[in-house]
């Protein structure tokens, strides 16, 4: 109930009235059944707005450490990422990775929408960087299409180290699903996630980094 009543009532008119978000392509998005969506990744609120234009229930993995907060600052955001949509992962220990394909995992085999943003962090500079693999080595084991969806505008509305909101205008592509095989998974999920990666690269009008944004960042 908190998903929609967030979605239509309490953000999503705020959302709407400050982006004017421009949507093409919704149609391309199954109205039933898993999908995952995979986007580009410009600002946090990407995924406020990826939950706002999409019809069906959204969800997200998000860092553990969102949900584990103490006080009242820490009930709160732990409340408003489960009702949410999101899904709490340890991205930090050995297994990390492995909990989170399978979290993903069971969210579709649920005939959810798994959302992900395959560069893994936020791009330093606006350009679309080298995806990491989990999207497509679950696509490919559980059968589900990918989406490609690209964002633009949100890192205006919401610029790296602001924490308020900017009128902006939004847009977002959604391109045609892509079907995945599970053939040999760790050369073709890195294969198939580089073709991703430059298909929105192409649909957004940015420049191809082949290398991880949190590299780059880091330098």
């Amino acid at each position: 109930m908190w998903y929609w009543l967030f979605k239509h009532v309490l953000l999503g008119p705020l959302l709407r009235l400050l982006g004017r978000p421009k949507v093409e392509g919704l149609h391309h998005v199954p109205t039933d059944g898993p999908v995952i969506i995979a986007a580009n990744h410009l600002a946090v609120i990407d995924s406020l707005y990826l939950a706002l234009i999409l019809p069906r229930r959204v969800t997200f993995l998000a860092k553990q450490e969102y949900f584990t907060g103490t006080g009242l600052k820490g009930r709160i955001q732990r409340w408003f990422y489960t009702v949410a949509g999101q899904v709490p992962v340890d991205r930090t220990g050995g297994t990390a990775a492995a909990d989170a394909l399978a979290a993903a995992t069971a969210i579709l085999e649920a005939g959810g929408i798994w959302a992900i943003h395959p560069e893994g962090t936020r791009s330093p500079d606006g350009r679309i960087y080298r995806g990491r693999t989990g999207a497509l080595r679950v696509a490919m084991a559980t059968g589900a299409p990918v989406v490609p969806v690209v964002l633009s505008g949100t890192d205006r509305m919401n610029p790296r180290g602001s924490r308020m909101l900017r009128p902006a205008r939004i847009r977002i592509g959604i391109g045609a699903p892509r079907y995945y095989f599970d053939a040999d998974q760790q050369t073709t999920a890195r294969t198939a996630t580089d073709q991703l990666m430059r298909e929105l690269a192409t649909r957004s009008g940015r420049p191809y980094v082949d290398q991880y944004a949190a590299t780059f960042a880091s330098r």
